[in-house]
């Protein structure tokens, strides 16, 4: 290879390293700016009044203070449930041992989900359930505060529409994150778009929620 054509070699090998290092830098100062946005308030939660896998009675005051995750699901549920509570068990291995954080899951057949029966589900992933609770109660308060207020999906199937006899919800598979004045926050991308959910399904969405909490504990 003669010199002139060497120089361009490395011309065009320089060029795409620049390229790299400029497009690397850009990402990682966009993840960093975007690491910083606050998290918006989008609602305050009503007062409820449920219980838990052990009978204590739980209300919106007996979380205040503290942040906390909350998602629906139903212990015989066919479907993503049992994945969801293995990824929020996952989230609980992660958090800094009595931390002042709750992971709460309500359950959307209150019918069949007494706290014996959430009970052995929470045994089943191994909740720490001093830190985890698992909720139930009154169908209607239930259905009013996970609609209305986590504006969650609750749907009901029909037994003509149920693939599997227990195949009884459709409902949604996202995690919600709630600060210690009982507030619902999101997240804003690098791109300003402002998110309501966490995705379950996600890591990278479930690594925001592990870099949100400190966030929302300080401001506590």
């Amino acid at each position: 290879m003669n010199k002139p054509a060497r120089h361009i070699e490395w011309a065009v090998w320089g060029g795409l390293v620049l390229i790299i290092a400029v497009i690397g830098g850009a990402f990682v100062w966009s993840r960093l700016n975007e690491n910083k946005l606050p998290l918006p308030v989008l609602g305050q939660l009503s007062d409820f009044n449920l219980t838990n896998q052990d009978n204590g009675a739980v209300s919106l005051a007996s979380l205040r203070g503290k942040v906390w995750v909350a998602d629906i699901i139903f212990s015989r549920c066919p479907g993503p449930c049992a994945k969801m509570t293995r990824h929020l068990a996952e989230l609980q291995a992660a958090l800094p041992k009595n931390s002042p954080v709750q992971l709460v899951s309500f359950t959307s057949d209150p019918d069949y989900d007494t706290p014996v029966i959430l009970k052995r589900y929470a045994e089943r992933f191994k909740a720490d359930q001093s830190h985890w609770w698992f909720l139930t109660g009154n169908k209607q308060e239930i259905r009013r505060l996970a609609v209305n207020d986590f504006k969650f999906v609750m749907v009901e199937k029909k037994p003509e529409e149920r693939e599997v006899p227990d195949d009884l919800f459709i409902h949604s598979t996202w995690f919600v994150l709630v600060d210690a004045k009982g507030q619902i926050r999101g997240w804003t991308d690098a791109q300003g778009s402002l998110h309501a959910y966490f995705d379950s399904e996600d890591p990278e969405t479930r690594a925001r929620i592990l870099a949100a909490i400190p966030e929302l504990l300080r401001e506590t």
